[in-house]
């Protein structure tokens, strides 16, 4: 396959603050009582040894604060070491079905995607194949069925898992110095989470290269659906609902699933109706529907109906008010990747995008990226001259948009991926984003 295209809550807690003066040179002695005149000094109190003078009382000790152990820190595993520490602890610690059942468990495998992203890397697809195997060889309690309409019918067990890349203080978005692999058990009959491991994973050996669908998909953006999957594995614990979104989607999802994976082994014409069956469904009208349309479209050659689905895509993109396209530059220029199967398509992208927010009227940010490779300086600036060669093919098919966008980059500060390989698997963090704006700010 031919490579193609670039796809919290904080509570903020405000720290006490100790400030200590001090004045050089200077040395504040302990208060005294002031002196007393001898005319004023009253005479000392009379004494007996019946009547002592009062001891004063001692002063109390204080009680010393209690010592907090440091909690250890989470062991960062070889990459199969973690998925079976994650994935063992997921299954030995449910209590479903519960002992001495008379029958096996249901479970479906919702597949795996990157934290982050939302994609199905290499690396997902190898920790779900792990799971499974390991499942069949130690949890016989438990059997695996086809993450399919029919089996989801039967509200089985649905695991869900991300693979999130994390520095060693377990932030996203940073160095990346290992991977967090979550894992959780929904049960789709009590609407519950039934169970989760958790375990920190090495980086070497790990390949996140997407997989076909998600590395040829043109587009990106936030989809509420593949949040709410996410959410079910990273914002819950055990005992909590699943996240509603997620439970509202989980029929489309089983079509969408079968899609993806028959466009991966190249069937597109059965990938392309099983997308549209999709989107005739209540939670179907998603990106990753409108993407698959699109790129099943295109593969089968049918250019206008290709077109007119990356017409969804912008619609569906202003409608969310951002959009981030896949658009691959050569390295160091504005200029587009030259291999046609790269940017063949990049006029009728750029055709559509301009008409579509021309009917809209809407005014957009042109917001150019770069991967980390080379000094920050110089990245800030390429990502700016992206996005005004971009703008400049916009205005080119539609001129009256010049006074409805305007330019900008962030450089590499808002990388996605943030590998810095230059290639297929990092080509997300060099997309130019489309941000609906106020009009009075072009």
């Amino acid at each position: 396959m031919a490579m193609t295209w670039v796809r919290a809550i904080a509570i903020a807690t405000l720290p006490a603050i100790v400030v200590a003066a001090s004045l050089s040179g200077c040395v504040f002695p302990p208060s005294a009582p002031p002196t007393a005149s001898p005319a004023s000094t009253p005479p000392p109190a009379a004494t007996s040894a019946e009547s002592p003078a009062p001891a004063p009382a001692p002063a109390p000790k204080p009680t010393p604060a209690p010592s907090v152990a440091a909690a250890p820190p989470v062991p960062v595993l070889p990459v199969d070491d973690a998925i079976l520490k994650a994935a063992n602890e997921l299954f030995s610690k449910s209590q479903i079905p519960p002992a001495g059942a008379p029958s096996r468990q249901a479970v479906v495998i919702d597949p795996l995607v990157d934290g982050i992203s939302g994609e199905q890397s290499n690396a997902t697809r190898s920790l779900e194949s792990r799971i499974i195997d390991l499942v069949r060889s130690k949890y016989p309690q438990f059997e695996v069925l086809p993450f399919s309409a029919s089996s989801v019918a039967n509200a089985p067990i649905v695991l869900v898992g991300t693979f999130t890349a994390i520095d060693l203080q377990n932030k996203t978005g940073a160095v990346r110095e290992a991977f967090r692999i979550c894992l959780a058990l929904a049960d789709l009959k009590s609407g519950k989470i039934v169970s989760k491991g958790t375990a920190r994973a090495q980086t070497q050996g790990v390949d996140i290269s997407p997989t076909a669908y998600f590395r040829d998909s043109p587009t990106w953006a936030k989809d509420p659906l593949v949040d709410g999957y996410v959410k079910t594995c990273q914002g819950t614990k055990v005992g909590d609902p699943i996240d509603p979104v997620y439970l509202d989607g989980v029929m489309a999802a089983t079509l969408i699933s079968d899609a993806i994976n028959f466009y991966n082994g190249s069937r597109y014409k059965e990938s392309l109706d099983l997308y549209k069956s999709a989107l005739r469904l209540p939670a179907g009208e998603q990106l990753r529907v409108f993407n698959g349309i699109y790129l099943a479209s295109w593969k089968l050659g049918r250019k206008e109906e290709a077109a007119q689905a990356f017409g969804r895509i912008v619609d569906y993109g202003l409608s969310n008010k951002r959009l981030a396209v896949k658009f691959l530059f050569k390295p160091g220029s504005t200029a587009f990747w030259a291999d046609s199967q790269a940017s063949g398509p990049y006029s009728v992208w750029l055709q559509q995008i301009a008409r579509h927010s021309a009917q809209s009227n809407a005014c957009l940010e042109i917001v150019g990226h770069t991967s980390r490779t080379g000094p920050e300086p110089l990245n800030e600036r390429l990502s700016v001259l992206r996005a005004e060669y971009v703008k400049q093919r916009l205005e080119s098919e539609v001129p009256h948009l010049s006074n409805r966008t305007i330019a900008g980059g962030r450089g590499s500060r808002e990388n996605i991926v943030g590998t810095g390989t230059d290639n297929a698997s990092d080509a997300l963090d060099r997309r130019v984003e489309f941000k609906v704006i106020g009009c009075e700010s072009t």
